[in-house]
């Protein structure tokens, strides 16, 4: 199966292009980024080090791996990639994302290749990668499967595909929307529509269908008294991430 030509959805476009000044503020519109980052990272550092043999100990530990990080906004997952050593890729279909990512790259001394693509240009292109990072964008395509199937497309045999996304439930509506958008007012009202999330069985059913085999999958769980995000092997209720390989 040959990816379409673009998954875009410019209304969802337009929502982060709106925001993309905010990126790199701590207490602005992507805090829940920000406090859920240190959780994401560990789940991505740990599986790339355990699919490549890496020892997360060493200076660099993803020196000579290639990453693509898709969707990359602002770039809290791209400069962390980076930082480890790796040849980082960010792209994004927001363009006034990567002004504000270059610039915070360029402040903070690394050397990241920012794009404004997408993933159907990249495949079609012929682009490949050890790693792809599809974190938090699955939910916001207009067609899930062609896009996951750009990103099959973007590995490189054996690379690692991690995707995330939430789940579609009774409990994310109360928390992912009436509770980030309405009660505590971290996303502007609208950011996410609880029609495209997207359940743990029918994200592992997409993946497959794109040509990747599933190998794990991981909820983000929020502690609203510990106000902390940890990792856990089963509750997937609400954010998840999935990791598959491509073989």
């Amino acid at each position: 199966m040959q990816a379409s030509q673009t998954t875009v959805d410019p209304a969802e476009i337009a929502k982060f292009e709106a925001m993309a000044a905010e990126w790199w503020d701590p207490k602005g519109k992507f805090k829940p980024l920000h406090m859920l980052n240190p959780c994401r990272l560990d789940y991505i550092t740990s599986q790339i080090a355990a699919e490549f043999n890496r020892d997360l100990n060493e200076t660099a530990p993803f020196s000579g791996l290639r990453i693509l990080d898709i969707g990359c906004g602002g770039g809290l997952l791209s400069e962390p990639m980076a930082r480890l050593g790796a040849e980082v890729t960010g792209a994004d279909a927001a363009e006034r994302n990567l002004p504000v990512a270059r610039l915070h790259a360029e402040q903070s001394g690394l050397d990241i290749d920012y794009r404004h693509t997408t993933a159907e240009a990249m495949a079609a292109a012929g682009e490949q990668f050890d790693v792809v990072l599809n974190m938090e964008v699955v939910e916001h395509v207009a067609d899930p499967l062609s896009y996951l199937t750009a990103c099959q497309q973007l590995l490189k045999p054996n690379g690692l595909h991690l995707c995330s996304t939430i789940n579609r439930n009774p409990k994310s509506f109360a928390m992912a929307i009436v509770g980030a958008e309405f009660v505590m007012r971290w996303l502007p009202v609208g950011t996410h529509e609880w029609n495209k999330f997207i359940t743990p069985d029918e994200l592992c059913d997409l993946i497959q269908k794109a040509g990747l085999t599933p190998v794990d999958r991981t909820g983000f769980v929020f502690n609203p008294i510990a106000w902390t995000w940890s990792l856990s092997s089963r509750d997937l209720s609400v954010n998840y991430v999935t990791a598959s390989i491509k073989k």
